[in-house]
């Protein structure tokens, strides 16, 4: 029962610690759009493919003791740091769902902005369309992100890449 809950402690197992509620949810949107065995709904929200369910099961996870979330004010907003804990790595000694593909994958993104995984994962969403319907879909309803073309590039660039390292 536990072992989806299991899969989401692996990813910050794999990250050490991910900054933001929104790099989060694109984190595991994108795995699972990797085919990696992330079963969580996700919906089309303001910042993107949204799942309630991922956020479901980090509260639990929380209010379990096996995942630290420390709240830190930046700016105007609060924001959120997510690391496992002690507890929490304890825990995932019983279970085998932190596979090498993707403890590279989550590494590399890891090491960039919610921002572009934001767009990352808004591309990723809409990936059953051709290239340019894409990049005007994402000019649509991202519209107020203001993407650059050099943007929309590395994006596509990195899903490339990343999909090398799952193989």
């Amino acid at each position: 029962m536990l072992e989806n809950h299991a899969k989401l402690m692996a990813v910050l197992q794999s990250s050490g610690e991910i900054v933001g509620r929104k790099k989060l949810q694109k984190m595991i949107f994108i795995a699972k759009k990797l085919n990696f065995p992330f079963y969580e709904k996700y919906d089309f929200h303001f910042y993107g493919p949204y799942s309630e369910e991922v956020t479901l099961k980090i509260e639990e996870l929380v209010n379990l003791g096996l995942v630290v979330e420390t709240q830190e004010k930046v700016g105007g907003y609060v924001q959120y740091r997510y690391s496992l804990s002690d507890k929490g790595e304890q825990f995932l000694t019983n279970y085998d769902v932190n596979p090498l593909a993707l403890r590279r994958c989550v590494k590399v993104m890891n090491r960039e902005s919610a921002r572009f995984l934001e767009l990352v994962s808004t591309m990723m969403y809409f990936e059953h369309l051709e290239k340019h319907d894409i990049i005007h879909k994402v000019s649509v309803v991202k519209e107020k992100q203001y993407y650059t073309e050099r943007e929309l590039a590395d994006a596509f660039e990195f899903i490339e890449t990343l999909k090398t390292l799952i193989h």
